[in-house]
């Protein structure tokens, strides 16, 4: 078994591997690997997609890296494997992007990521620091975790979906924003699970044993 974290140059990975490897090596999970080649991405049992930064700045890395976008494409809508996008990893899964300018994302969760607007002005964006989730669907993902856990966010845009099943988990921030997507073998959280200790760990020892 193989869990690949894919390199496209947008964000700092190291947290993520560490955080990943652990949790593989406590539920037997297999390897973890940090990769950009897209044969090793066809090998593998599960895809994680990070990103940090802009919307459009990480879309143009990952189809900048000629293949990778494909190979991702066809392990998880083709073969059903397992995915997790987190951050920007988890708002290009949208149909568009509304950051600096309108973006195309991968389409395989409908709707549109747009910039938080709290309702009350004293609320500051980007979003960051702790916040509670509140559970909206069950999902294997959430095995050991309740509304209530905390996790860690840093973001200016969020993910309003169209469908209301494929939102799992939402925090509240002077609005309802979208903290866990997900549907069929797919799922990704806005929040950053390698930065938000044991709720995280947590999740990405569910993803990593999940069965979809």
């Amino acid at each position: 078994m193989t869990t690949v974290i894919i390199d496209y140059e947008s964000g700092n990975l190291h947290s993520a591997e560490k955080a990943f490897q652990r949790m593989a090596r406590e539920t037997g999970a297999g390897e973890v690997v940090v990769t950009s080649d897209p044969d090793t991405v066809r090998r593998a049992t599960r895809v994680v997609l990070p990103g940090d930064g802009a919307f459009p700045a990480c879309r143009d890395e990952l189809y900048g890296h000629s293949g990778l976008f494909e190979a991702i494409e066809e392990v998880v809508t083709g073969q059903g494997r397992p995915f997790m996008g987190i951050c920007i990893g988890m708002q290009m899964l949208a149909t568009r992007g509304l950051e600096y300018r309108e973006t195309a994302g991968f389409d395989w969760i409908g709707g549109t990521v747009d910039r938080i607007a709290p309702a009350d002005p004293a609320l500051k964006v980007p979003h960051m620091g702790w916040n509670d989730l509140v559970i909206d669907h069950a999902h294997p993902v959430f095995d050991g975790i309740k509304t209530g856990d905390h996790a860690y966010f840093v973001h200016s845009y969020h993910f309003r979906v169209d469908d209301p099943a494929h939102l799992l988990a939402h925090v509240d921030y002077g609005a309802r924003i979208t903290a866990v997507v997900g549907r069929d073998n797919i799922v990704g959280t806005q929040f950053h699970p390698e930065k938000s200790q044991a709720t995280g760990l947590r999740m990405i020892a569910n993803f990593l044993t999940w069965t979809p």
